[in-house]
């Protein structure tokens, strides 16, 4: 089921956050762009790997007026025990973006993306505008790891159209020409290309 155009489902819960375990509101963040990702399990493999890589990425998304949020089905308190774990260890110490729980499995449901038979969700992505509403979202099967990198060009290319009204092609990067949604546009943009 595709949610782009929908207003993002709204989210509260608690999370874990900078050694602490909040409550968390999807809706506090309006007025900013939210990268909100699911992961299937806390302390498993590929999983740090892609809580790391976003991580290393924070400054640039925050550059972007724009929040990560992660989430997965295990509890808060496991979510707290994984961020106090070393990365050597295959732990996520040093991530500083809150991690939702979804415990209840309600939030996975609710943006189709739980994996019903095994009670965890698919590594769903979605991009929210400052609006609330999903502009992006993709959705990979449990063992195959995201690009935060395309995941970044995503918030540009979305930036770029609400502030140009122009229409990123594919492979675009921020810094490249893009296109007027128009005909015209259309036709030269292929002639110089």
């Amino acid at each position: 089921m595709s949610l782009i155009g929908k207003k993002a489902p709204e989210i509260r819960a608690k999370a874990a956050f900078r050694g602490n375990i909040v409550d968390f509101s999807l809706s506090d963040h309006l007025g900013k762009y939210v990268v909100f990702f699911f992961y299937p399990l806390d302390f498993t493999f590929v999983c740090p790997t892609e809580l790391h890589a976003f991580q290393e990425k924070l400054a640039q998304f925050e550059e972007r007026n724009t929040v990560l949020v992660g989430c997965s089905i295990d509890s808060s308190f496991s979510h707290s025990a994984w961020l106090k774990t070393p990365k050597a260890m295959g732990g996520i110490e040093g991530i500083t973006y809150p991690i939702v729980s979804d415990i209840h499995k309600s939030i996975a449901r609710s943006y189709d993306v739980l994996k019903e038979e095994d009670g965890i969700a698919y590594r769903g992505l979605f991009l929210i505008d400052r609006q609330g509403v999903i502009r992006h979202q993709v959705v990979n099967d449990l063992p195959l790891g995201r690009s935060v990198d395309e995941a970044l060009r995503m918030v540009d290319a979305l930036i770029f159209h609400e502030k140009h009204g122009e229409v990123c092609p594919a492979n675009w990067k921020k810094g490249e020409k893009a296109m007027k949604p128009t005909e015209k546009g259309l036709s030269e943009f292929f002639a110089k290309h």
